[in-house]
């Protein structure tokens, strides 16, 4: 078997592959086996028919035909395997010559991972933000958590911000009720920006037990486009102010919501949760610096095959995202302006899913450079994690079993401990 490797393009090879009469001698007997197992022939039982017999009593051309096929299955294997390259799809094979047991040409041709060619990635210019917290943040968890133990009392004044307005409405366009605009006995913190501009604001000063007509207008972005950007009228009866009594900070508070003995060690502990939560919000933006400078100083050609598998994800996942929010695509592609869901997939999708494959190559190539493994402990140990985590859901714990979930998992370990080498490779500057 002789073999003649080109690459039409940085994501495509194309194998010529030649084979002379003794590789083809070999792929007939093949055949022969194969033939012979649905063969009948007289004095033999189906499936016991010798070869010697099958060469004789086959058809001539069903032998032709299972001989080229043995032939180019078996050669178009061992020439990729032979060459180290990994073909990302099944290869399309297009016979160029074949003379019945002399030769056989074909040429076998695949998009495949691409040479990645890695800038400096030792010297990114990306930096780790140091972060810190203020008091004016700390005094906003304070707060929230005074609200959130807060007791509700009713009281006979006009409404203001922060108050808890009880409220029945119905919203009217061109005098006619439209859809989702009718509430009865609806909860609504003055200030907390839940409903249109206005809205809140409209009922400011007002009294329990008043009726009165708030004229407002939606949003030219609103995500129902019947009514972005119209004038609508919404009837509204305020029947009840409550107002929000915060306890007293103090120690006795902080003992309640902690394990705290004084209003200084309940601030401590805050400060301490936020600047953790700052700096690892800070780190997760520096990896995605990083990763997207190293990508922008090297030449990563992305296979089209592997776009269209990540476009595919992202769509999947943003669509079940929207859904869990309660919107649509059809709402999303409107409030963001896209002309259609092709233009979608385009300007935001197709980017996104080069990113990601552009990342996930340069990051595999990444791990070869540094020799980055997962170790079994450490697969074990993740392993492990899952199945405490899901120990009420034996069906999911039984899927890390699986050689194909451990390969993954290992895959992902990897990914993992090469980002983190980017990290570190990048941090004392």
């Amino acid at each position: 078997m002789k073999t003649t490797i080109k690459y039409p393009s940085d994501t495509t090879v194309k194998i010529t592959i030649t084979l002379d009469k003794d590789d083809l001698a070999d792929a007939k007997q093949v055949a022969l086996v194969k033939i012979s197992k649905n063969l009948k022939v007289a004095g033999f039982r189906k499936g016991n028919v010798p070869v010697a017999v099958a060469a004789k009593s086959a058809d001539p051309m069903v032998l032709a035909e299972e001989t080229v096929d043995a032939a180019i299955s078996k050669a178009v294997s061992k020439a990729f395997l032979d060459n180290n390259i990994q073909a990302l799809d099944t290869p399309q094979v297009e016979m160029k010559k074949f003379v019945p047991e002399e030769s056989l040409e074909c040429t076998a041709e695949v998009e495949v991972i691409p040479k990645i060619e890695l800038g400096a990635y030792k010297k990114l210019g990306a930096k780790l933000q140091s972060q810190k917290v203020t008091e004016s943040e700390v005094e906003t968890v304070i707060d929230r958590m005074l609200h959130g133990m807060s007791e509700k009392a009713a009281v006979d004044r006009a409404a203001k911000e922060g108050d808890e307005a009880i409220i029945d409405f119905i919203g009217k366009k061109d005098g006619v009720a439209f859809e989702g605009g009718t509430g009865n006995d609806y909860p609504l913190t003055l200030g907390s920006n839940s409903f249109i501009p206005g809205f809140e604001s409209g009922i400011i000063g007002k009294k329990s037990g008043e009726t009165f007509d708030l004229e407002l207008k939606f949003p030219d972005d609103y995500h129902v486009a019947n009514l972005k950007g119209q004038p609508v009228v919404f009837t509204t009866t305020l029947k009840l102010i409550n107002e929000h009594k915060h306890p007293e900070l103090n120690d006795e508070f902080a003992a309640k919501v902690g394990p705290f003995t004084s209003v200084k060690e309940l601030k401590d502990d805050i400060k301490r949760e936020l600047l953790d939560q700052k700096n690892k919000d800070s780190l997760e933006k520096f990896k995605d610096d990083l990763l997207t400078e190293l990508i922008s100083l090297s030449k990563v050609p992305v296979p089209e095959i592997l776009i269209a598998d990540q476009s595919k994800s992202i769509e999947q996942d943003f669509q079940s995202n929207l859904m869990y929010q309660g919107l649509t695509i059809d709402q999303y592609l409107e409030t963001q302006k896209f002309k259609n869901k092709e233009e979608w997939l385009t300007k935001e999708v197709k980017p996104a899913a080069i990113k990601r494959v552009q990342a996930g190559l340069i990051l595999a190539e990444l791990s070869k450079l540094e020799k980055i493994q997962a170790s079994a402990d450490e697969l074990a140990e993740n392993i492990n994690r899952y199945r405490e985590q899901y120990a009420s859901r034996p069906e999911i714990v039984k899927q890390f079993e699986t050689i194909e979930a451990q390969r993954d998992l290992a895959n992902r370990l990897i990914t993992e401990k090469t980002i983190d080498r980017l990290v570190e490779l990048n941090s004392n500057k």
